[in-house]
């Protein structure tokens, strides 16, 4: 079983130019149709579909340049090689300039033939070419797509078993009694620990990118839900921020999430009496140099003066080994008042 051949439409006014232009076609394996006129190739090619179309100049009626603009104007224009006299130039030009893929100098000798055949075999091994690799990006984009669905979905897993987790905590952290003030603590802080991590999925599975976290919207609600958190009548949290349009990837925006939860944490209780108010700042800029800094500060009671952490220690291991997964640099910078803490880690 044999490939159809290429279809070539072959237009010219001269007919014993058209039979021979025809029969050198067919020898070298094309299927060819010849029209008489511009007018009478553009109809064949509305009900046809041609490989390729060679269209010469000079033909009474519609010319070449008419019948190249007609050709174009289809709703499937097929690629037009044009055949000028050897002494047209800017016609040639012009005929690029409007579509033509390729144009041939037509004379009387047999090279005419040879250097047509050469044209059509190029234009049409371009044109392959082309649809294979517009094939190619299709499938391509369509296996993109696919995976993007995957990693939407299994983020929104991911989420919601999260959530879920969280929930159990939070049910098992109101089961203790009012003796259990440490353990229900504990149980506090790794609810909060868990939605720090849920966000980012979250974020991931609603965003049109799956690969990198829009840290400004999720600092946002990772912040806001801090503050509902703390927040009392008797003793109000205002957690400010201000973040500077910056993505980082999944993991690096689950470690910053961690990170910003545990300071923004110690920052609501040990920096102000139980009783009074206070405001916890959050920063994150551009650095320059593909680096970011994230600044957390309160006005409050400052360091202990031993310089231990307060609680039970399991916040600073965290924010300690968080702070080594992006490889960042942590220091405690000191204030009039209150606690200042700069990390500078690379994007």
């Amino acid at each position: 079983m044999t490939d159809t051949p290429p279809a070539i439409l072959y237009i010219d006014d001269d007919e014993g130019l058209r039979r021979l232009t025809a029969r050198a076609l067919k020898r070298l394996g094309y299927r060819v149709e010849s029209a008489g006129s511009g007018a009478e190739g553009v109809a064949m090619a509305t009900a046809e579909a041609f490989d390729l179309v060679a269209v010469d100049h000079y033909m009474p009626g519609q010319d070449g340049l008419q019948t190249l603009s007609a050709l174009k104007a289809l709703p499937e224009p097929p690629p037009v090689i044009f055949v000028t006299g050897s002494d047209e130039s800017q016609l040639a030009v012009a005929a690029l300039k409007a579509g033509a893929i390729d144009y041939v100098v037509k004379t009387v000798n047999e090279d005419y033939f040879d250097l047509l055949g050469q044209s059509i075999a190029q234009a049409l091994a371009t044109g392959r070419l082309r649809r294979e690799k517009e094939a190619a990006e299709a499938q391509l984009r369509e296996t993109n797509d696919r995976l993007h669905m995957l990693l939407q979905e299994v983020n929104h897993r991911v989420a919601n078993s999260l959530q879920l987790v969280s929930a159990f905590v939070h049910m098992q952290s109101r089961t203790l009694g009012d003796g259990d003030e440490a353990a229900k603590a504990a149980l506090d802080d790794t609810q909060r620990r868990i939605a720090a991590i849920a966000q980012v999925h979250k974020r991931l599975y609603t965003s049109a990118s799956v690969e990198a976290v829009d840290m400004a919207d999720y600092l946002g609600s990772l912040v806001e839900e801090l503050g509902d958190t703390w927040s009392t009548p008797k003793a109000p949290r205002d957690i400010r921020l201000a973040a500077e349009p910056l993505k980082l990837a999944t993991d690096k925006a689950v470690a910053l999430g961690i990170i910003v939860t545990e300071l923004v944490t110690n920052a609501c209780k040990y920096a102000y009496a139980a009783n009074s108010g206070g405001e916890v700042r959050v920063t994150l800029t551009d650095a320059g140099g593909d680096r970011f800094c994230l600044r957390v500060e309160d006005d409050g009671c400052g360091m202990p003066a031993s310089g231990t952490a307060q609680g039970t220690g399991l916040g600073t291991k965290l924010i300690t080994a968080m702070a080594q997964t992006l490889r960042a640099t942590v220091d405690y910078e000191p204030a009039d008042r209150g606690v200042r803490v700069i990390l500078l880690a690379a994007q």
